[in-house]
């Protein structure tokens, strides 16, 4: 738990001076990289959750992997190397990506499905995202055939279930009292 709540401050004073230097933008679209990549890499991800791998060691290899980034994305290595926290550089990175979006007004919307959406289902979708939320919203597809059909909404901390899998509970509970 703490090191969310370090790796939101972190993230919230980056976009900060990102913001106040005008390349917000360029930052997030390094967070997103540093994000994909650290949870795309199992290796890279346990080198830099490894208590003993020295922090000479991290910050050089970050640096190195890292080396085509925006300079206050730099300066964030520069600070993890002097704090010894790169082991939450990638909740940083996703933090910031969060906190940009809800600056610049999006919303991300995680829609399940048993098949991968088609422009209906997607309408309709939409339809029902416009009863939560007035934001623009980006839109992320997760398949799961365990929900048999229909869809399930999650936006921030609502959830809207329209699967036929919830229906059936649902109705299961009501016979069965």
């Amino acid at each position: 738990m703490a090191g969310t709540r370090a790796a939101i401050r972190y993230a919230k004073a980056i976009l900060d001076i990102a913001h106040s230097k005008g390349v917000a933008t360029e930052v997030n679209n390094d967070m997103a990289l540093i994000a994909s990549t650290i949870d795309g890499n199992a290796e890279l991800s346990t080198f830099i959750m490894n208590p003993t791998t020295g922090v000479e060691v991290k910050n050089s290899a970050i640096s190195e992997v890292f080396s085509a980034s925006n300079a206050v994305t730099k300066s964030l290595f520069r600070l993890l190397h002097e704090n010894k926290r790169f082991e939450i550089l990638s909740a940083i990175a996703s933090e910031y990506n969060r906190q940009f979006d809800e600056m610049n007004g999006m919303e991300k919307a995680t829609v399940t499905t048993a098949i991968p959406m088609d422009a209906a289902l997607e309408a309709k979708v939409l339809a029902k995202i416009l009863t939560f939320s007035n934001k623009k919203v980006i839109i992320e597809n997760i398949v799961d055939p365990a929900i048999i059909g229909g869809f399930i909404l999650r936006i921030g901390d609502q959830q809207y279930n329209a699967s036929v899998a919830n229906r059936l509970q649902v109705l299961q509970r009501e016979l069965s009292n």
